[in-house]
């Protein structure tokens, strides 16, 4: 049950306008060890792009954890983004394109704004691992700026830092506008079966979860190498949406929730630890590949899969599902607990309170689950239903136990999501049904039960973990697909609250005023009072959501507890049957 998230996103791509280079003055500079790493300057922005931070995973070190690079020597160009990772194919359906073409004013496309301010597509290698230094011109060397890490999102089947170069400018030029610069750095790290292999064969080499660890790794040389570009490698916040979203949880819980203080914040948007069971969860996919490669009668299948030409593996990934298959948010690939980055399932990790105690923002957009739900419209009976939700997100759970599940999501439009929709954009009888699952048993529900566990693992610790939540409702009245995931991050609701929680690990704005916090009005007509709304933390005694409403710029305070009831369900439900 995976997520993907997904998504997807990355659904499209990267085309706009060219980068934009001021050729007045000297290229910069920066020194990595005995290497000079020459850069480009973009309008009050200096990029260093595409620097190797490990070995080329390729040959005998495909699938392998990745092996950092110690030390630089000689000349980096830096000018131009490195290869993006090999990436799987996630067609968006036949059928669903004839379905937008022919009902809608729109293209699907349009909701997905390019996110690159480039031409020209980057290829595909997998030598891949690079990462990416965003900052002002201007900031010198011993600046010691807040540092933002980036960790992209695309179900972890697709994605790049590329993807985001349009994201990354917005957001550092943002910055400097508030007059609270940040230095912004961005890795790339394998994704789909390059990244997340996962089998028995793959555990008893110690090689899982290696698309976590590249990010991981990427971290590290933050650490190691920003203090060179002005950033403080002490005020480094991580910050991802969807698949990044929970890869930012996910590097919380790494090790037994040991950081080694690569991080003092987290923020995260629509992603939280997921349900996923063990590492050899992923045999089938594994098999596949092995069966698609020819590698069936060898003594050694991983070491077959390390040396299939490119071409032949990239094939074989292919036909394995995606985030816009049939089976939607039960990916194929993802991370899973291989018992040495994820010592056990995410979710009983939280349990445990084995997660990094740093102050961290996340949350969630209203319709999560829509876009995912696009590839299931055949689904149109109940008895489909339970059958979809029974076998793809459940399998093993018996009829009495999924019992209470028909009634907590039940068939009639208005339940569904787009949620407060009434019976508008249900384009079968059962979509805005299983949007409404999708959405809850990926991103909803986890994001309130990791949350509440910290919460409930602090009264009992008496050490405080200091974090605030919010739910976007924005981008509503969009046909079909409501308050879509990544609506938020492509309209940059955030933008400025990640800034300020960057400087100073708290998400309000300095206009925050407690005065109007607890004042809620219908519909957006709150945007007339004065003054932002103070965000509070989530607490035991008060798990409160800043919201932002359909209408109007002001956000409100609400209670999270929207489909409490159906949400615990789910959570006690995979964490009995964990994908």
């Amino acid at each position: 049950m995976m997520l993907f998230l997904l998504l997807a996103l990355h659904l499209s791509a990267v085309f706009a306008f060219p980068l934009e280079r001021d050729l007045s003055s000297d290229p910069p500079t920066v020194t990595l060890d005995s290497a000079t790493v020459t850069g480009i300057h973009q309008g009050n922005l200096t990029k260093f792009l595409g620097i190797p931070f490990a070995q080329p995973p390729t040959g005998s070190l495909r699938f392998q954890l990745p092996q950092a690079i110690t030390f630089y020597n000689g000349s980096i160009n830096a000018t131009d983004y490195g290869p993006i990772c090999p990436q799987q194919a996630a067609p968006f359906p036949v059928s669903i394109r004839d379905f937008f073409n022919f009902s809608l004013p729109f293209s699907f496309g349009d909701f997905f704004p390019n996110r690159t301010n480039s031409t020209v597509p980057t290829p595909e290698s997998e030598d891949c691992l690079t990462i990416n230094v965003i900052k002002p011109t201007n900031v010198s060397a011993d600046a010691k700026l807040p540092v933002l890490v980036w960790i992209f999102g695309g179900g972890f089947q697709r994605g790049s830092a590329f993807g985001y170069d349009r994201t990354a400018t917005r957001i550092v030029n943002r910055s400097m506008e508030l007059g609270e610069p940040v230095i912004y750095a961005a890795m790339n790290y394998r994704v789909s079966a390059w990244g997340f292999l996962a089998s028995k064969e793959v555990q008893e080499v110690d090689a899982g979860n290696a698309g976590l660890v590249d990010q991981r790794v990427a971290l590290e040389w933050v650490q190691k190498y920003i203090g060179n570009f002005g950033g403080d490698p002490s005020k480094v916040t991580i910050w991802g949406q969807s698949a990044g979203a929970i890869s930012v949880s996910l590097q919380m819980l790494a090790y037994g929730g040991n950081s080694s203080n690569l991080f003092r914040g987290a923020f995260m948007q629509s992603g939280a630890p997921i349900p996923v069971g063990n590492i050899t969860g992923g045999q089938v996919y594994y098999d596949s590949l092995v069966n698609q490669t020819n590698c069936s009668d060898s003594n050694n299948t991983f070491t077959c899969l390390q040396q299939v030409p490119l071409d032949t593996l990239q094939a074989a990934v292919n036909n394995t599902p995606n985030y816009f298959s049939y089976q939607a948010l039960a990916l194929a690939w993802s991370p899973r607990a291989d018992g040495v980055f994820l010592q056990d399932n995410p979710q009983r990790l939280v349990q445990q309170g084995k997660v990094t105690n740093v102050p961290f923002v996340t949350g969630n957009v209203d319709d999560e689950g829509t876009l995912f739900s696009l590839s299931s419209l055949n689904v149109t009976t109940d008895e489909q239903f339970e059958a979809y939700i029974s076998t793809t997100f459940v399998p093993g759970a018996d009829e009495s136990t999924l019992e209470p599940l028909w009634s907590y999501y039940p068939p009639e439009e208005p339940y569904g999501s787009p949620f407060n929709t009434s019976d508008r954009n249900a384009v079968t009888p059962q979509y805005k049904r299983i949007a409404a699952f999708q959405g809850d048993v990926t991103f909803q529900a986890p994001r309130r039960f990791f949350m509440q566990h910290l919460l409930a693992n602090s009264t009992s610790s008496g050490e405080t973990q200091k974090m605030w939540g919010y739910l976007s409702k924005k981008l509503k009245f969009t046909p079909i697909i409501g308050s879509f995931h990544i609506s938020d991050l492509d309209i940059g609701l955030l933008d400025d609250y990640i800034i300020y929680f960057t400087y100073n690990l708290d998400p309000n704005l300095p206009d925050a005023t407690d005065s109007t916090s607890n004042i809620t009005l219908p519909f957006g007509l709150g945007s007339l009072l004065p003054g932002q709304p103070r965000w509070p933390e989530y607490t035991t005694e008060a798990p409160r959501l800043y919201t932002f409403p359909i209408l109007g710029d002001r956000p409100d305070i609400s209670n999270d507890t929207y489909r409490e009831a159906p949400m615990q369900y789910l959570m006690n439900l995979s964490l009995a049957h964990p994908l």
